[in-house]
């Protein structure tokens, strides 16, 4: 006797427009998820996009802040972002490279452009870590845009930043508590994309070129959609084509206590944060 698996697609369940704000020196970017319409898709705290061709909107960068508890994801897709921190860690994230840096029990860095003018485009992922691995050591995963490796599938190239692939490509990211797979996806006008995805991770699309649609819901640039359960996702490019970040991760469900730079699992782990980060322990 054979048995047939059923794959169930997941659906577009819910469309952010994302908030237009500014953070850092005065940076101006759009806040996907992290805002009163979207505040949690667990384990993904934030999302935010930054993209300009006028340097005021981003030559303040980000000074010196610190950070407790989760990573920060930061993808480049034009520019050069310079990276600095406390514990002696220096590197640039250039055009097509990928920073995850998980922040742990603390650390304290800066994020400046590299570029007096100029194109800055790209995006800047918050994601949680369990209780368990919320005061480990900081650490850094970084990679060059070669370093990445893209497969030719059939309606474009398909970067695959962490996790694994429906093809059995692995991206370079890798050890993370959540298990995400991050993908990013071009696709040609009126061609598909079809990826198997875990059926139990959150799941989201960010659309920063074009359109694609689930064949009912279409989601725009530069929308975030909420994809609903099931084991795959299957979507089709609009007349234009499209270009958008495939993020999937396993959710902690733990209670969440956030308060900016800092997030912890109680007020009272807030609230040691905030003083070891004023004792200058970070």
């Amino acid at each position: 006797m054979s048995t047939t698996t059923q794959t169930r697609t997941r659906r577009i369940s819910q469309i952010s427009h994302g908030m237009p704000t500014s953070d850092g020196a005065g940076v101006k970017l759009t806040r996907m998820l992290g805002h009163q319409g979207l505040n949690y898709l667990d384990p993904f705290l934030m999302l935010d996009q930054f993209r300009s061709d006028n340097r005021d909107d981003y030559i303040a960068g980000f000074p010196s802040h610190p950070h407790r508890g989760f990573e920060t994801v930061t993808i480049m897709l034009d520019g050069r972002m310079r990276h600095g921190d406390n514990k002696g860690h220096k590197g640039v994230i250039g055009a097509g490279g990928i920073q995850w840096m998980t922040a742990g029990r603390g650390i304290v860095h800066s994020e400046m452009p590299e570029q007096e003018d100029g194109r800055m485009w790209g995006f800047q992922l918050w994601v949680n870590l369990p209780a368990k691995q919320k005061m480990t050591h900081p650490r850094y995963q970084e990679f060059s845009a070669e370093e990445i490796p893209v497969e030719d599938r059939p309606g474009g190239p398909v970067r695959v930043l962490a996790g694994s692939s429906a093809i059995g490509t692995t991206g370079p990211v890798e050890q993370i508590a959540t298990k995400p797979l991050l993908l990013d996806i071009t696709l040609a006008p009126g061609t598909e994309f079809t990826e198997a995805v875990p059926a139990g991770h959150t799941v989201f699309i960010s659309v920063y070129r074009g359109e694609v649609s689930d064949g009912g819901e279409t989601v725009k640039d530069p929308d975030l959609a909420v994809l609903s359960s099931g084991d795959s996702v299957s979507l089709k490019a609009g007349p234009t084509g499209a270009s958008f970040l495939l993020v999937a991760g396993q959710p902690l469900g733990e209670p969440v206590a956030r308060y900016g730079p800092f997030v912890m699992n109680t007020q009272a782990e807030l609230q040691q944060a905030v003083t070891d980060f004023q004792a200058g322990r970070f």
